[in-house]
């Protein structure tokens, strides 16, 4: 039986040392990305690391997801494998057999955090609009100068996707650029 730590943070640039910082634990995985999707490489890390009979540690709910589905899912899926989880801001702890009280404030406690993920995103859509509309919104920088990706994709036997995994981009990435470019004969 180890007590395991799952931290998350939505960016590179965030501070970690909040979560957890008083919890004695065996081991932690920590996530520097959004908590939109369960598809987080330390989350996929952690689930396959703990057992039956461990304790999994999360400063609060909103830090394991964003969404109430996948929430629910994942609790429910490692509940059943016969791991807890202990949400530490909420003071919540969740085993295989949660009384009603229990599961309905869990419940609640997701759909806030759900709902404030869905306000935070109306929040910059509205930024990014009024941005645009005073000529200030230049949109996400480029991590990968065009002619890259040309030059990859101008190789004998490339393709869009072979391209995007090559690059570590994403094939729509590639598939924009090569759309903008069309009139290259390659």
């Amino acid at each position: 039986m180890s007590d395991v730590g799952y931290i998350r943070v939505s960016s590179e640039y965030q501070n970690t040392e909040r979560q957890l910082d008083e919890v004695k634990l065996d081991k932690i995985f920590t996530d520097k990305t959004s908590g939109v999707d369960t598809q987080r490489p330390q989350l996929q890390a952690m689930l396959e690391y703990v057992r039956e009979g461990d304790v999994i540690h999360v400063h609060s709910i909103d830090r394991l997801a964003r969404n109430l589905k996948d929430l629910n899912q994942l609790v429910e899926d490692l509940n059943a494998k016969g791991i807890s989880i202990h949400f530490h801001k909420e003071n919540l702890i969740f085993t295989n057999n949660e009384d009603p009280i229990k599961k309905l404030m869990f419940q609640l406690l997701g759909s806030f955090a759900e709902f404030e993920r869905s306000l935070i995103r109306e929040r910059q859509r509205e930024g990014i609009a009024k941005a645009k509309q005073a000529g200030k919104y230049k949109g996400r920088r480029k991590t990968i100068d065009s002619s890259v990706i040309i030059e990859a994709m101008s190789k004998e036997g490339a393709s869009y996707r072979k391209t995007a995994k090559a690059l570590n981009i994403s094939l729509s990435t590639v598939q924009r650029v090569m759309k903008e470019y069309k009139h290259l004969k390659l």
